[in-house]
C-alpha cells in the first residue's frame, strides 16, 4: 500500500534567521530595563512629585527626631542640676545638724575664752583650736561682735537700751556668739542692742 504524499515540510524561516512572524524592526530594538515611564517623570525629565513628596516627609521626620533629641538632652541637663542642687541642700543640712550637735560644747569653748581659761600653749587651748579647725572645714563660722549694726535676720535681741552716742541700732554686747554653716544659719548671735534716743 503506497502511503499518501504528505506535505512537505518546509523550514519557514527565511534567508535571515527571522520568523515570520517577527519583523527586522522588532529584532533590532532591544527591550529596556525598568525604565520610568513618562507617567513618572517631569517635564525635564527629573522624578516626579511622589518623589518630591517623599524627600519633603522625610525632612518632616529628620525635624521631628532632632526636636526631641533637643528636648531630652535639656531635661537631663535640668535633671543633673537639680540633683546636684539637691546633692548640696542635703550635705549642707547635715554640716547644719551636725553644728547644732556640738552647739553647748561651743558654748563652753566661748565661756572658757572669755573667762581666760584657755592660755596659749595649754593642753586644752590646743584640743579647742583643733575642733573649731574641723568645723570650719565644713563651713561652719562663728560670728557676732560689739558695735556692729544690729540685723534682726542673724541677730536675736535680748536687751535693749538707749544712748545718744549711737545712730542706729547696734550691738552694744554679745551674750551668746552666732554660728552658721555657709549660708545657713545655725543659730543667731543673741545679744543686747543700743538704740538712738529719740
Amino acid at each position: 500500500m503506497t502511503s499518501p504524499d504528505l506535505p512537505e515540510q518546509h523550514d519557514r524561516r527565511d534567508g535571515g534567521g527571522h520568523s515570520p512572524s517577527s519583523s527586522p524592526e522588532d529584532a533590532a530594538t532591544p527591550t529596556s530595563p525598568d525604565v520610568a515611564s513618562p507617567e513618572e517623570m517631569s517635564d525635564d525629565g527629573a522624578p516626579g512629585a511622589a518623589d518630591a513628596d517623599e524627600v519633603t516627609a522625610l525632612r518632616a521626620q529628620l525635624a521631628e527626631r532632632t526636636d526631641d533629641l533637643q528636648r531630652l538632652q535639656a531635661e537631663y541637663v535640668n535633671y543633673r542640676k537639680r540633683v546636684d542642687r539637691d546633692r548640696l541642700v542635703a550635705r549642707d543640712l547635715t554640716v547644719v545638724a551636725f553644728v547644732e550637735a556640738f552647739l553647748p560644747m561651743l558654748d563652753d569653748i566661748d565661756s572658757a575664752r572669755a573667762h581666760g581659761d584657755l592660755a596659749e600653749g595649754t593642753p586644752f587651748a590646743a584640743i579647742a583650736e583643733k575642733f573649731e579647725g574641723v568645723l570650719a572645714k565644713f563651713g561652719w563660722e562663728r560670728y557676732g561682735a560689739k558695735g556692729e549694726p544690729f540685723d534682726p535676720n542673724i541677730h536675736e535681741a535680748l536687751l535693749h537700751s538707749h544712748s545718744p552716742d549711737v545712730t542706729e541700732t547696734t550691738v552694744g554686747e554679745v551674750l551668746q556668739a552666732g554660728h552658721r554653716a555657709g549660708e545657713r544659719i545655725v543659730r543667731a548671735a543673741r545679744v543686747a542692742v543700743v538704740d538712738p534716743e529719740e
